[in-house]
Formats: structure tokens, sequence, C-alpha cells
């Protein structure tokens, strides 16, 4: 897969928040997981969600991935007058790699990788394209002498960067990315974000839930949150010529 950058990428909104909250019971404790938070990301941003463990960063992106439904608040995809709700895009609209990583055990990573693009081989340009994007991103995340190996036969950070090959593979127009370099090494870490820079510069809004603070040198925004509320801190560094 080849990460050319787009001469220009159209402003657009892809996704909007509208005061969303969402709580959950922890035993008799009401925990507000998400306390009335507004926010769009746009096509070709990279945005940078800082925060300490349990401040609401896995919740957010659940709700923002359609997995976890809102108690009160809008999401919806696009902008006026084509906005339409979360659930109703289809699915390789959007990418998640979640800490979980997900990956399929009896899959082998190139067929893990491979899998959105055998649902929808469109994707990559026809049937025939499938194996180039697969071997692209393989290379590109030093994965492609592990690529016939099951994802128990390689290291966490090396499934990681597998994970993030998969949701990267079909080119969503979102990635939502929870700790992308949390079992990555300072080398690899680097590779990671500068990945994430390109893809967005060819078009894909990346919001990066994260505790590294060197994803703000890539992040066009920088977004705080600390029990359940979210405010922008400070512009990033990123920008159209980040990394």
């Amino acid at each position: 897969m080849t990460l050319t950058p787009q001469a220009s990428v159209a402003t657009r909104r892809i996704l909007l928040l509208q005061g969303v909250s969402k709580s959950f019971r922890r035993g008799p404790e009401e925990v507000h997981a998400l306390r009335h938070v507004s926010l769009s990301l746009g096509a070709g941003e990279v945005v940078a969600l800082l925060g300490p463990s349990g401040s609401g960063k896995s919740t957010l992106l659940n709700v923002l991935a359609g997995w976890e439904a809102p108690d009160a608040g809008l999401v919806v995809w696009g902008s006026e007058p084509d906005q339409t709700p979360i659930g109703d895009r289809p699915w390789s609209d959007g990418a998640i790699l979640p800490q979980t990583l997900g990956l399929f055990e009896e899959l082998s990573i190139r067929e893990n990788v491979e899998l959105p693009l055998r649902l929808r081989p469109e994707l990559a340009g026809g049937p025939e394209r499938v194996a180039d994007r697969v071997d692209g991103l393989l290379a590109l995340f030093g994965l492609d002498h592990l690529a016939e190996r099951l994802p128990g036969e390689v290291s966490i950070g090396e499934q990681q960067r597998s994970a993030l090959a998969r949701a990267l593979v079909v080119a969503p127009l979102l990635l939502l990315a929870d700790e992308p370099t949390g079992h990555q090494d300072e080398s690899w870490a680097r590779v990671v974000f500068r990945t994430l820079r390109l893809v967005a510069r060819r078009g894909t809004a990346c919001l990066l839930a994260t505790h590294n603070q060197e994803a703000t040198t890539i992040a066009d925004r920088i977004l705080s949150i600390r029990d359940g509320a979210v405010e922008e801190t400070r512009p990033g560094r990123g920008g159209s010529g980040g990394a």
C-alpha cells in the first residue's frame, strides 16, 4: 500500500458530536463516563485525545464507533444536508484500533489484515489488487516475514501493528485508535505516528486516544479529557506538513 499524499484534501466534516453523555453503574456508584461532549472531526486531520486511565477515552471511542449508544446527545456523520446517523454508514467508512486488538487467533497475520478486503475487494480496486495493498501494509509495519504466522506466534507489539494494518487496509474515512503505540518501542511508535500523519494527508480523519505525548507532534488539534469532560487544550504541531 503506497501512502502517497493527495495534492489536496477538501476540508469537510466527517463526524459531529453534540452534547453527548454516557453513564453506567459500577456497583452502587453511577459513573459519568462522558459529560456533555461536543466535538467535530474533519477530513485529513489528526486529533490527539489525552487523558489519564479511567477518564473516558475508551468510552468516547466506543460511542464514536457505534459500539455503545449515548444516553443523551447526537452523533452523526457528515455535514448538512448530508448528515446520517452513525449506524447508517457502511462499516468500511470507519475503522477502529481497540486496545484489545481483536485479531482472529485462527487466521494468519496476512489473513487478518486482508479480511476486510475479502469482504469488500472493490475497496482495493478489485480482487486482483487485494494482495498488493495487503503486502504494502505488511512491509510498512515490518510484518512481511511474519505474514503466515498466527497472532499467538508473534509479539504483542507485532499483533498491535497487525491490527492497525487491518484497520488501514480499507482506507477508511475515519480511524479511531485507542493507544495505538501502547505496545510499541520508540522506533516503531515513530513509524506508527508517521504513518497516521500520512494517512490523514490522504483524507482520513484520525482520532488517537493516547498517553503518549509524542502524538502531540503530529496532531492538528489536542483535546484533553478528564472525568468525562472534553476540552481543546491547544493547537497541535502536526499540520499538513507534519512528520
